[in-house]
């Protein structure tokens, strides 16, 4: 038996005792670093918003299969925040439809979310009328029946089934105005349990995981009560998207007391702002290090290669030479050699000679080495 076809599933329960000090360490590591978030000045805390905002779409993306260009994330959300001397870049739609729904979800989180909101969101996410190759109805909800299922053609595993088609616009009428009338919840709690609920509904055709993290993350900057993005929730539910399935698997097959569920959510949230802490220092350092050089014309190769180093500070590690650069931009040697020349002029990175190969690092405003030289061979 799935939890929505239980009588009364959505009179949801929990556990206050084992939740409440995971609940506590969360809104303590919240305060904390929205207070150093805003006290930065207006530029700073606009670039973290930005570097948050961008893994926030690219990695809700990621988990649904999808890899998105991060640069061409940047230059969408740089767009449309009216970010100054953004140069015009031409973003695939299904980019820009993302962008749109988090920028939506994460800036107007005051306004309360409709049904015709949430259609505007699909829309956003399937401009063509197709998922893929399927045609699907878009802007409204599905009209047929929906299961998550895995595996290849003929031995395929089915997670979950939905509710019927007929019982999601009265279940949607429900969800809604609860979301927007509840008030006696912690925001936080009511974020992770907003989540649940939609996804079990499964409304649409197809995009009903991202539109759920964009709930998610829209009662999260309600928590915050701030535009000012200072951590990525789905960066951390990507890096744990297997144990995110299950649980919401778990979940679904189970009663209504989501304890389980809710303390997994909470112990994510948890992670993602303690990595969001560590990964501050590295933020604040690539926005000093543009403003810096603000001035100087470099090339996109350059540019891409630069961001690649600060956007994968902590998860890769060697050495930048010139092969690495070649293999990173898809050009021959001898341009990846100019185009490392020219930023160690610039004065952007510095030529260490470590005997037969010569290493490229960032010049640092703070100090940071970038890349981190643990491995013996170029990433």
């Amino acid at each position: 038996m799935y939890i929505h076809e239980r009588e009364n599933w959505t009179h949801f329960s929990w556990d206050n005792d084992t939740l409440s000090p995971v609940l506590a360490s969360v809104r303590y590591l919240q305060g904390r670093l929205l207070g150093r978030m805003e006290s930065l000045g207006f530029d700073f805390s606009e670039r973290a918003t930005i570097e948050s905002l961008i893994l926030d779409v690219v990695d809700t993306s990621r988990i649904e299969g999808e890899f998105l260009n991060p640069e061409l994330v940047r230059s969408s959300i740089a767009r449309k925040m009216g970010i100054e001397n953004t140069e015009f870049v031409k973003i695939p739609r299904n980019i820009e439809g993302i962008v749109d729904v988090i920028l939506d979800a994460t800036q107007n989180f005051e306004q309360p979310l409709t049904e015709v909101r949430l259609w505007g969101w699909h829309n956003s996410l399937f401009q063509t009328g197709y998922s893929g190759y399927q045609p699907i109805d878009v802007a409204q909800y599905r009209s047929g029946g929906m299961k998550v299922i895995s595996g290849n053609f003929g031995r395929e595993k089915t997670h979950f089934v939905a509710p019927s088609a007929e019982r999601v616009p009265p279940e949607m009428e429900k969800f809604l105005h609860w979301l927007n009338h509840e008030n006696g919840l912690d925001l936080v709690l009511k974020s992770i349990i907003a989540h649940f609920w939609f996804v079990t509904i499964h409304p649409f055709d197809d995009g009903n995981g991202r539109i759920a993290r964009a709930i998610l993350d829209m009662f999260l900057a309600k928590s915050d009560g701030s535009k000012i993005r200072f951590y990525s929730l789905s960066n951390q539910i990507f890096k744990e998207h297997n144990r995110y399935n299950d649980i919401l698997e778990k979940t679904q097959k189970g009663t209504q007391d989501i304890t389980p569920y809710l303390l997994w959510f909470l112990g994510c949230f948890e992670r993602a702002l303690l990595a969001s802490e560590q990964n501050l220092e590295i933020i604040l350092d690539k926005a000093h290090f543009w403003d810096k050089h603000k001035s100087i014309n470099i090339n996109d190769r350059q540019r891409f290669v630069i961001n690649h180093l600060y956007d994968n500070y902590t998860q890769q590690t060697g050495f930048l030479r010139t092969s690495a650069y070649a293999k990173l931009v898809k050009c021959s040697t001898d341009t990846a050699l100019r185009d490392l020349q020219d930023l160690v002029s610039k004065n952007m990175l510095t030529a260490e000679d470590s005997g037969k190969k010569t290493n490229y690092v960032i010049v640092s405003p703070k100090g940071i080495r970038i890349p981190s030289a643990q491995a013996r061979d170029g990433f």
